[in-house]
């Protein structure tokens, strides 16, 4: 039996939260009855409606995550015999499961973990990864450029790592909110867009440099502040008339950023997939995105591609120039075949 981590449910649907959530309501109409479970932590929030996967609540919460993962959820794997299944970069220590590992981010950058605590949490982190390509029964990750990362740095075959990538289908579901285009003034002319945390990957500096250089261009950015990965460019930005600083921002509020903006623009230096542009897509909005790290692989010739690293360019020259069709990728990248490519996967456990 294959016992599911349901630690997700504890926090905010955004990012890998979201994939584990919607690749587990998919993979529930593909299993045999009975024989995967989701166990789930007493403060579970949202909790999914399954039939096929039974699902068991402990008793114990879920807190400081290193404790939730090798107390209770390893105590319950251990008591019923089963196969862990991670879908969140972790795994219980003294386990062989089923483990993805979207990327090796707190490995391949230390730098950006500042505070002590974020420093910690990247060596724990660390420390997972490395147990994970040694003792997984079954790795995954979300993107090629993740598997041949992942391979290269823990010297392990490319093709013991199994490619499911992430979708974007939940955004159909969104209801825009143009509320929040009257709250700011500013956004009642074009602008440009960008969502995400706010912190060092996101590459901020990027954005910072080509406002200062560009006042007659508008930069909203939303996304919430990490403790120990804030970019030092913010307090930049919260100087510079031309950016506005949104703060946190729900999904119907994101929608209709997308559909509103000139473009949404993603200059992260680091993804191992990147959600976001496939939402913006879904809504008919043209990208512009990094030519770094997976972005590239998953984007083809449907996004603007710009230097991580060089913000000397002409974003509208840029958007001038014709890009390819949106729909192969946006049938491409799914949760509907992202569940199923596991549910194969699964199929030698269950």
């Amino acid at each position: 039996m294959i016992v599911i981590n349901g630690d997700f449910l504890c926090r905010n649907l955004t990012g890998i939260e979201r994939f584990a959530y919607e690749v587990l309501v998919r993979l529930d109409k593909l299993v045999p009855s009975h024989q995967v479970q989701l166990y789930v932590p007493a403060n579970g929030k949202n909790i999914p409606e399954l039939n096929a996967i039974q699902t068991v609540v402990s008793e114990a919460e879920c807190g400081f995550f290193p404790a939730w993962e090798h107390g209770p959820f390893r105590r319950y794997v251990k008591a019923q015999k089963a196969i862990p299944l991670d879908f969140s970069n972790v795994t219980p220590w003294g386990t062989k499961g089923i483990v993805f590992i979207h990327d090796i981010y707190a490995k391949l950058y230390p730098q950006d973990f500042s505070s002590r605590r974020d420093w910690l949490i990247s060596k724990y982190m660390c420390l997972m990864y490395r147990y994970a390509c040694r003792h997984a029964k079954l790795l995954l990750t979300v993107s090629h450029f993740s598997q041949n990362q992942i391979a290269e740095t823990y010297k392990i075959p490319p093709e013991k790592i199994h490619v499911v990538p992430n979708g974007w289908e939940h955004f159909q579901k969104v209801v825009a909110d143009t509320s929040i285009l009257h709250q700011f003034p500013q956004l009642e002319k074009d602008f440009y867009f960008t969502l995400g945390s706010l912190s060092r990957r996101k590459n901020l500096l990027w954005i910072a440099n080509y406002a200062e250089d560009h006042p007659q261009d508008t930069f909203a950015i939303s996304g919430k502040m990490l403790s120990g990965l804030v970019p030092p460019e913010l307090e930049r930005l919260q100087t510079l008339p031309n950016v506005v600083l949104l703060g946190y921002v729900t999904d119907g509020q994101v929608k209709a950023l997308m559909e509103r903006c000139k473009a949404f623009v993603l200059p992260s230096y680091y993804e191992g997939f990147g959600i976001p542009p496939l939402e913006a897509l879904s809504c008919g909005s043209k990208i512009i995105v990094a030519q770094a790290a997976s972005l590239p692989e998953i984007y083809g010739g449907t996004a603007h591609y710009i230097d991580p690293d060089n913000s000397n360019v002409d974003l509208e020259e840029l958007l001038s120039q014709p890009v390819a069709d949106a729909k192969p990728v946006l049938e491409k990248y799914t949760y509907d075949n992202a569940a199923r490519q596991l549910y194969d996967l699964l199929k030698a456990f269950v």
